[in-house]
Parts: structure tokens; sequence; C-alpha cells
């Protein structure tokens, strides 16, 4: 549904969705987080007027800060976004194979303090250096593993958000518990598109993951058998067309006379029309891979 812009908030977030000529990926990303019960942040599209002008369709996506927590009645917490590749869960830079100068390169604090970047090192420290055989006991000090990690691993795995294993997500600590959990963040390459807007094949992202995070909680066989469990749930229940097709139809149908009159956008119509088309085809052969690879997690 189509919403003013919200009134009364200290920081908001436009995009305009540009390599996305559906304008839907990032929404429905982040709605079905919500939908198996990551959290998430809220996102609406809008009409965007500058001095009377119409200057498009935007989505308003909600800030993770402070006030993202007290809408949610959760504990304040600190919150880091995870802005570059060096967000990976480990001690060596993705791209140029070297020692990373600082534990928590790759990250900006949204909320906390300096007592809070120390805690933070200790974190992807610890997850990279606790030996296997105490892995599982010592890692649930710092994650949710069973309520939140393995959930938001369903989620990046389903969608094929091949950048969610190194950023694209916001870290947040929980104040009651000191527990972390990821929340999704920049979604529009997904559903079997790439950053550039271009077909990903369905079989690009593996069922594990491929960050230290996600490699070390599926080296423990009772994580691993929890999220074979939970993956399995969601592949029956929310990864599927017949659930996910009445939003992504309302939603084109809403957007569609918008993007008509879009100057940015409007050339494109032909695609725009095309894509619910591809992301029901991209579901049915994504929930299948997924199925046909479960038995990796065995």
């Amino acid at each position: 549904m189509f919403q003013r812009l919200t009134a009364n908030v200290k920081e908001l977030h436009l995009n305009a969705e540009y390599k996305d000529r559906s304008l839907l990926r990032n929404k429905l990303s982040l709605d079905f987080f919500s939908s198996i019960g990551t959290l998430s942040p809220e996102s609406h599209h809008v009409i965007l007027n500058v001095n009377g002008r119409f200057q498009g369709v935007y989505l308003q996506l909600e800030s993770v800060d402070k006030h993202f927590l007290k809408k949610r009645h959760l504990p304040y917490g600190p919150i880091y976004y995870a802005e570059d590749d060096d967000a990976n869960f480990s001690l060596i830079s993705p791209f140029s194979h070297k020692p990373k100068e600082k534990f928590e390169s790759g990250y900006s604090q949204k909320e906390g303090d300096d007592e809070d970047d120390d805690h933070l090192q200790e974190f992807i420290y610890q997850l990279n250096t606790i030996p296997q055989a105490e892995f599982d006991r010592e890692i649930i000090k710092y994650i949710d593993v069973e309520k939140k990690i393995l959930c938001w691993l369903s989620g990046v795995v389903c969608t094929q958000n091949y950048d969610g294993f190194i950023h694209n997500y916001a870290l947040y600590r929980r104040g009651d518990t000191g527990l972390y959990e990821l929340i999704p963040w920049d979604y529009d390459a997904t559903w079997g598109r790439n950053i550039n807007g271009k077909i990903m094949k369905y079989d690009r992202v593996p069922v594990t993951g491929y960050n230290t995070l996600t490699a070390r909680l599926l080296d423990v066989s009772a994580f691993r058998k929890k999220y074979r469990r939970l993956l399995e749930d969601i592949l029956n229940q929310q990864f599927t067309v017949d659930f996910l097709q009445p939003e992504i139809l309302d939603m084109h149908k809403l957007l569609r006379p918008h993007v008509l009159k879009d100057p940015y956008i409007k050339q494109d119509i032909g695609r725009f029309d095309d894509e619910p088309e591809s992301i029901f085809q991209f579901i049915q052969q994504r929930n299948q891979y997924l199925r046909k690879h479960l038995s990796d997690l065995e």
C-alpha cells in the first residue's frame, strides 16, 4: 500500500530501486523475513513529489536504530551496519586475503559506545578461534543461534542474496540477553536477479551459505539438524508460490499506474509486467533446488 512519507522520524531511507525494474524485490524480501520470524525493517512504496513535480516511485525503508527497537518494544542495544565485504565474520579480508587491521572492519556503529566496539571485537575473535570441541557450548554466549541466526540464514538462502553473507545486514545485540542477531538490509538483488539486475541462476548460493559464521555453525551436528528442520518448514509454508503470489500480484497491480507515469522507468513497462512471472519461476526452481540439497545437512 502506498503511504505518505513518515513524519516525525529522525531518519528514513528512500530507494529508487533503479537496478530492480520490478520495484518488488526489496520489499518482498523484507516482508518474507518478517513472515519467518526475523527482525526486519518496515518498507512502503511512496510517490515522491518535489515542488509539485512528480519524481517517481520510491521505496521508503525504516532505519534500523534506537527508534526501530523502541517501536518493537525491544531492549536497547548496540547496532552496527555491515557496510562492506569485510563484514564477513572472518579475521581475513575476503578479497585481499590478508588479515584485517581491525576485527570489527566492515562495520559502522549506529547505536552504542566504545565498550560495545570492544564486545564486537571479542565476538569476531571468539567466533574464529573457539576450538571446535567447545564451539557449540561457547558460541551461544554470543549469538542466539536457534531462534534468530538459523532463521536469518534460512531467509538469505531462500531469497538468494549473494552479498547477504558479507554485508547487507545490521547486527544488533540485545540489551537483556547480550546476544547478537542479524537484521536484513538492501535486498533488491534477490529472487533471481543479481546486483546489476541481471538473471542469477537459482543454484548460485548453496544451502549452507558461505561465510565463517555459517560454516562454523553448520559444522555442529545439532545446529545443522535444527537448520534442516527449520528450512524444510519454510520451504513447505512461506517459500512457496501459493504463499507469496498474492503479495507479489497486489504490489504489481498497485505500482503499475504509477510506473506508467514515472519518467525514469516507464519505458521499461514491458519488463515490469514480466517480472512477477520471473519471480514465480525462481521460487519454484529455488524451492526444488533447496529441497534436493536438504540431504547435505544430514
